[in-house]
């Protein structure tokens, strides 16, 4: 949280809420499901809110992640920032293809997927990542779920199949590229935009 860089002790609901961009009424009420710790008049304290805001987050848990894929997209993530910190950690990087097995990405050797059951428990592993071709997607989420993965972020551009305990949640690039071009095109002023002929 910015304010909390500049040592800032206190944060109104409306400066919270015109830097997450909602309304003020919609962020108090969200925040009021973490407890009541906001003072009329004064706002939240900030080190108070960062606090439950990273214990409603678990961030200050261990989150073991598996990465099956070890191609551009999975070592792409390995990589990530946002895979190193909240208390995420790239416990394991799995693929069958021999040319990456064995190989270091970020610190973290590439293992061969069929070890994927020993690296579940020996890392006690809760989140996993697909970033395989859509052809072996099926295959690695039956793998994770049977291994006891319960939770599992899908970068494969397919639908995969799971039992009903294992969340999956799917990222569709594509998807997310034409959400962007929707938005850019309805709000682009008049004319040809960038790569439009003209």
């Amino acid at each position: 949280m910015v304010a909390a860089d500049r040592g800032v002790a206190t944060v109104s609901s409306t400066e919270l809420a015109e830097a997450a961009g909602v309304n003020a009424a919609t962020l108090r009420r969200d925040l009021s499901h973490l407890g009541t710790f906001g003072t009329p008049g004064t706002g939240y304290e900030v080190s108070r809110l960062l606090a439950c805001v990273d214990e409603a987050l678990a961030v200050g848990r261990d989150w073991p992640i598996v990465i099956a894929g070890a191609g551009n997209l999975g070592r792409a993530l390995a990589c990530s920032r946002g895979f190193t910190t909240g208390g995420f950690r790239v416990a394991a990087l799995l693929d069958v293809d021999p040319a990456q097995v064995g190989s270091v990405v970020n610190g973290t050797p590439v293992a061969h997927l069929d070890d994927l059951p020993a690296v579940v428990s020996r890392e006690s592993v809760a989140l996993g990542v697909v970033a395989t071709p859509a052809s072996a997607a099926n295959d690695v989420v039956g793998r994770l779920a049977r291994c006891g993965v319960r939770a599992i972020l899908n970068f494969a551009p397919t639908v995969v199949a799971v039992p009903g305990d294992v969340l999956v949640h799917q990222v569709d690039l594509a998807a997310e590229l034409q959400v962007l071009s929707f938005h850019l095109a309805r709000h682009a002023p008049d004319g040809p935009g960038p790569g439009d002929p003209g």
